[in-house]
C-alpha cells in the first residue's frame, strides 16, 4: 500500500475519533492552543483516556488532576540546605504530564511522525514499543489517543506500577527475562516478533528514533531556557545541564541549549553497576529508566562533556530519606524548608539520580551561587510504591538514624569518584560503541555511523526536522478538518 492510501486511511481514521494533533510550538506554548480546545480541557481529567489530552504534552499544564489549565513551566529548585552546594540546582517536573510522565512526549515524535507522513497505518498496523518501563507506557498512551493499538515489550522485573497501568490501556504486553538493563533480551523479542508479524507491527526504538530527542530539542530545550530566563539573576550563569542517559532523548534538551549557551556543560549519567560509557562495562542496577547496556543510536557524543556513574544503593537510601516519615522530618531538622521536603515525592529513583549527579557535577566544576545546573524528574514516586515496599521488607523500617546517615553519606557525602571529563578521543570511544549494538545487530550502516562522527551538520540537520513536522501536522490537520470547529 502507497503512502497516499496510508495517509488517506489515517486521516480516516482521526475523523472518526475526533483526533487533533497539536505541533510542537502548542505543546511549547500552549497558549497558542485554540481558546475552545482549552475551555474543553476543563472538563477533561489529566490522564483521562481522551484525544485532546494530546495538547497537554508540555511541560505547562496546571498541576490539577481534573480541568486544568496551562501556566509556566512546572519546576522546582533544590536548596543548598538540601544540596550541599552553593549551585542553584532547577528540576523540570515530568509528574504534572498525562501518565505522570514526559515520556508522553518522547513518545509523541516517533509516533505522530510516521502518522502524519504516511509511514504508519493506524487501521491495520500496531504500535510496538520497545522499553525498560516509561516509554512503552507513554507509548501505549499516546497510541490509544491516537487511534492506534500497541505493544508493549519490557523487562519482567520492571515495577508492577507499569504492568498494571500497561493493561489499563488494553496494550499487548511481552515481558522479557532480566531487570532495568536487559535490553538485548527485548531486542531479541522485538526481532522475533517482526519475524512472525511482518508489516503488521513497526518498531518505535526509543534508542534510535529520531523523534524521541527532536521532542526534548523543541519541547524541553526551551522550556529550561524560559525558567533560567525567569529565575537568573543578574550574575547568573546557565552552568550545566545533568541528565541520566537512558534512551538519550532527553539529552535532545542539550542540543537546543547550545544553540543557546555555547559554554554550558553537558553531563551523562549512568549506573554505576552498568558503567557502559565509563567503562565499557555492564551489568544489571536498580536505576529504573536508565542504565541499558548500549550507547543509543540517537545520543550526539560531540555533545557530552562529561559521564558520571551513580551508586544504586545510595540511590535507593535517598527514595527513603526523601519519602519516609523519620527522612521527612531529619531534613526539615537540618534547615530544609518544610514546603521543599513536601515536594521531594516529587522525584522518582532516576529523578534522584538525576540530582545527585547534578550534585556531582557541581562540585567537580566548583561552581558556585552564580552558577545554575538544570536536571529533570522524569517521574515522581507515585509510579514507584511497590519499591519502597520491596525496601522495607527488605531493610526494615526506616529511622532518625538511617536518615542521618543517609543525608551525610548519600547526599551530603557525593563525591567525585566515578566522574569523568570527556576529550576527543573519549568522545569517541563512547561513540564507536555504538557499532557492536547498531551495526552489528541492529541494521545500522556503517556509512550513517561515520556520518554522525565525521559529518559536523549531521546532527543540526536531525534537530532541524522541527519546522518540517509541524508544516505536516498543520497540513494533517487541515485535511481532517476538525481543528475548524475550534477556531
Amino acid at each position: 500500500m502507497n503512502r497516499d492510501q496510508v495517509l488517506q486511511n489515517t486521516i480516516r481514521r482521526c475523523r472518526e475519533k475526533h483526533i487533533i494533533i497539536p505541533t510542537y510550538k502548542q505543546m511549547r506554548d500552549p497558549l497558542s492552543i485554540p481558546d475552545k480546545i482549552k475551555d474543553k480541557l476543563r472538563t477533561i481529567g489529566l490522564w483521562e483516556l481522551n484525544s485532546l489530552n494530546l495538547f497537554r504534552i508540555t511541560w505547562k499544564n496546571e498541576p490539577k488532576e481534573l480541568g486544568g489549565g496551562f501556566g509556566g513551566v512546572n519546576y522546582l529548585e533544590l536548596p543548598p540546605e538540601l544540596t550541599g552546594v552553593e549551585a542553584r540546582i532547577i528540576m523540570l517536573l515530568g509528574k504534572f504530564f498525562p501518565t505522570g510522565s514526559h515520556k508522553v512526549g518522547a513518545t509523541f515524535g516517533p509516533l505522530v511522525e510516521k502518522l502524519v507522513s504516511g509511514r504508519f497505518d493506524p487501521t491495520r498496523q500496531k504500535a510496538l514499543w520497545p522499553s525498560t518501563g516509561n516509554y512503552c507506557r507513554g507509548g501505549a498512551y499516546d497510541s490509544y489517543l491516537l487511534g492506534c493499538d500497541s505493544i508493549a515489550v519490557l523487562p519482567e522485573e520492571m515495577s508492577s506500577e507499569r504492568f498494571e497501568w500497561l493493561r489499563k490501556v488494553g496494550a499487548e504486553i511481552f515481558a522479557t527475562p532480566g531487570c532495568e538493563s536487559n535490553v538485548k533480551e527485548i531486542y531479541d523479542k522485538v526481532k522475533e516478533l517482526e519475524a512472525e508479524r511482518g508489516d503488521e507491527i513497526v518498531n518505535l526504538n526509543q534508542f534510535s528514533e529520531i523523534g524521541n530527542a527532536v521532542w526534548h530539542y523543541a519541547v524541553t530545550g526551551p522550556a529550561m531556557e524560559e525558567v533560567f530566563e525567569h529565575e537568573k539573576g543578574a550574575n547568573d550563569r546557565f552552568a550545566a545541564v545533568f541528565l541520566t542517559q537512558g534512551s538519550t532523548g532527553t539529552l535532545g534538551s542539550a542540543e537546543y541549549l547550545r544553540e543557546r549557551f555555547p559554554l554550558f556543560k553537558v553531563g551523562a549519567g549512568e549506573a554505576l553497576q552498568c558503567p557502559t560509557l565509563l567503562l565499557n562495562g555492564f551489568g544489571g542496577h536498580r536505576i529504573e529508566g536508565i542504565g541499558d547496556k548500549h550507547v543509543p543510536w540517537i545520543h550526539n557524543l560531540h555533545n557530552t562533556d562529561m559521564v558520571a556513574a551513580i551508586d544504586d544503593r545510595p540511590n535507593m537510601r535517598l527514595m527513603r530519606l526523601f519519602n519516609e516519615p523519620a527522612g521527612q522530618q531529619y531534613l526539615q531538622d537540618k534547615g530544609v524548608q518544610p514546603e521543599i521536603v513536601e515536594q521531594l515525592p516529587l522525584l522518582g529513583i532516576s529523578s534522584i539520580a538525576n540530582l545527585m549527579g547534578a550534585i556531582k557535577m557541581a562540585k567537580y566544576y566548583e561552581m558556585d551561587r552564580n552558577d545554575v545546573i538544570f536536571t529533570v524528574s522524569t517521574d515522581s514516586m507515585e509510579l514507584y510504591q511497590s519499591r519502597m515496599q520491596q525496601e522495607r521488607h527488605n531493610y526494615g523500617s526506616f529511622s532518625e538514624m538511617d536518615a542521618a546517615v543517609s543525608f551525610e553519606a548519600d547526599l551530603r557525602g557525593l563525591s567525585l569518584d566515578h566522574m569523568l571529563e570527556l576529550g576527543y578521543y573519549e568522545r569517541k570511544r563512547i561513540h564507536n560503541l555504538k557499532y557492536f549494538t547498531w551495526v552489528e545487530q541492529q541494521g545500522k550502516t556503517l556509512e550513517e555511523l561515520n556520518a554522525q562522527w565525521y559529518d559536523r551538520d549531521y546532527w543540526q540537520k536531525q534537530f532541524a526536522r522541527v519546522d518540517e513536522w509541524d508544516a505536516k501536522i498543520e497540513a494533517f490537520n487541515a485535511r481532517t478538518g476538525l481543528m475548524e470547529a475550534y477556531r
